[in-house]
């Protein structure tokens, strides 16, 4: 099962202060927008997401289509293909994406220890 680009999407309370913290480790923004409370950043193949005020705890994110870079890749398992595969599977989905259409969509799920997953395709 290809699941596309990882990264960890954290809740912070201070984007300004976590944008300097992870700058210190060697990450550097690529994408986002701080007025909007909201940054990706880089490092190596590290990528971490800063999201003030959007949600609740920390979520595990990957992106089908997507390469480390947030390329799109040639072939890539649709974010439907695997929702269809994990209800086969048994796995409760908190969020489901119409599986009528195309292009973008996304499910979420937590593990067994209740850490969020978002599968979220952009293409």
């Amino acid at each position: 099962m290809e699941l596309g680009a990882f990264s960890i999407s954290l809740t912070v309370h201070d984007i300004q202060a976590s944008q300097a913290f992870y700058k210190k480790l060697g990450f550097e923004v690529i994408g986002g927008d701080p007025e909007q409370n909201w940054l990706i950043l880089k490092n190596g193949n590290s990528t971490i997401g800063l999201f003030q005020g959007m949600f609740d705890k920390n979520i595990l994110t990957f992106n089908p289509g997507w390469d480390q870079n947030g390329k799109d890749t040639d072939s890539f398992s649709d974010v439907r293909e695997l929702q269809k595969r994990l209800k086969k599977e048994g796995v409760p989905l908190l969020s489901e994406t119409d599986e009528t259409e195309v292009g973008p969509g996304s499910i979420t799920l937590e593990d067994p220890d209740g850490n969020s997953i978002l599968i979220d395709q952009h293409r």
